[in-house]
């Protein structure tokens, strides 16, 4: 049965799936082993019958680890394009939370989601999304997510609460529940009046928030966000990243956020994958990867500042004043506990203790470096 106000036909060549594919932004092509075609935008799939066209469907993976567990495990995970190796051997179990998947433009942080998602064939390799095998459970796995992709995939024409509306029936929900569900999302991600007009004619900021709207309109348990600040004010950007941060916390919903923004995932996130050239660099949580920098104390005094750097000085602390007043300094422990005690031996004016600056930042440029040399 079709989806009210779109009209299936069933495509004649390669070429008419390839036109229909470009028309959703994202969507995909999929042939499964009953036979069947199935047209896949981000998040929503309509099946076609076509008994000409058979394909095996990958066995089970031999063991799969408890969902609860992971919400992500990938194991030799590969794409290749010609002669361009967009993932390379990705391997990794993922736990649920707030996950930021960094890297640099071109590192295969957006191949990897969709690869994820099915909306890429890997050409080698084996993945688990929320327990399930991305290929022998494709529709299954899509109920259960959500995806933001970085370009804009909306339908020309429809206004905004229609189109979150019309996501949700895709996903499984009545008209009535979709509509309902629409207006409470886009209230969540702080879309008013906007909502009755045209996508078409929506900021870059508002297109962000509809795509927010529509990865999260049927309640996923896990949704992928490809770059989702692009393109908002700063305060738009604030109040993206607080409610980001806040949707597993509170909702239980585990987040990917594919970004080379640094500030944002050290901001929100709890986790860090790092990747570079198609490989995985580093995987470990936020406390870890900060933990394995070298500890380093920023101070801000209030005051008298060459008095500081006399009594730096005096204990053999290594150390280096910045142009802003403030003194970068190697800390001999993980604790500051020893500045506080050099400030009253001292008699020293209190000032602002910053523990572990710029460390995912630091810690970002070592993995490329190494990744670097390594391809050398």
């Amino acid at each position: 049965m079709e989806p009210a106000g779109l009209r299936l036909t069933r495509p004649t060549s390669e070429s008419d799936w390839e036109i229909g594919c470009n028309f959703w932004g994202h969507g995909c092509v999929t042939r499964e082993a009953i036979g069947s075609f199935r047209f896949l935008s981000p998040l929503k799939l309509v099946t076609f019958s076509s008994p000409d066209v058979v394909s095996a469907a990958p066995p089970p993976l031999p063991t799969e680890r408890n969902a609860r567990d992971y919400v992500i495990q990938a194991d030799g995970l590969t794409k290749v394009y010609g002669a361009q190796r967009a993932l390379d051997g990705v391997t990794l179990h993922v736990p649920p939370g707030t996950i930021g998947l960094l890297g640099p433009n071109g590192a295969g942080k957006s191949t990897f989601i969709k690869c994820l998602l099915n909306l890429e064939t890997p050409t080698s390799g084996r993945a688990l999304v929320l327990g399930r095998d991305i290929r022998a459970s494709n529709r299954e796995s899509r109920e259960r997510v959500g995806y933001s992709p970085e370009q804009d995939s909306h339908i020309p024409g429809v206004v905004g609460c229609e189109y979150v509306t019309y996501c949700g029936q895709l996903s499984g929900l009545s008209f009535k529940q979709a509509r309902q569900r629409a207006h409470e999302i886009l209230d969540l991600v702080g879309m008013g009046q906007e909502r009755y007009r045209k996508i078409d004619t929506y900021s870059t900021g508002m297109k962000q928030r509809a795509k927010l709207a529509q990865a999260l309109v049927h309640d996923p348990e896990i949704l992928f966000l490809d770059e989702p600040t692009n393109g908002l004010d700063p305060a738009g950007r604030e109040y993206f990243l607080r409610l980001i941060g806040s949707l597993h916390k509170q909702l239980g919903t585990s987040v990917v956020i594919s970004s080379h923004l640094l500030n944002d995932i050290e901001r929100i996130c709890d986790r860090v994958i790092i990747i570079a050239r198609g490989r995985v660099l580093e995987h470990d949580s936020m406390e870890n990867l900060k933990n394995r920098h070298r500890r380093i104390v920023e101070f801000a005094p209030s005051g008298e500042s060459d008095r500081v750097a006399a009594a730096l000085k005096a204990g053999a602390y290594k150390f280096e004043r910045l142009s802003n007043g403030r003194f970068r300094i190697e800390s001999p422990s993980d604790s500051v506990e020893w500045l506080l005690e050099l400030l009253r031996v001292h008699r020293l004016p209190p000032g602002e203790i910053v523990a572990n600056p710029n460390a995912l930042h630091e810690l970002f440029l070592r993995s490329l470096a190494s990744a670097d040399g390594n391809h050398a």
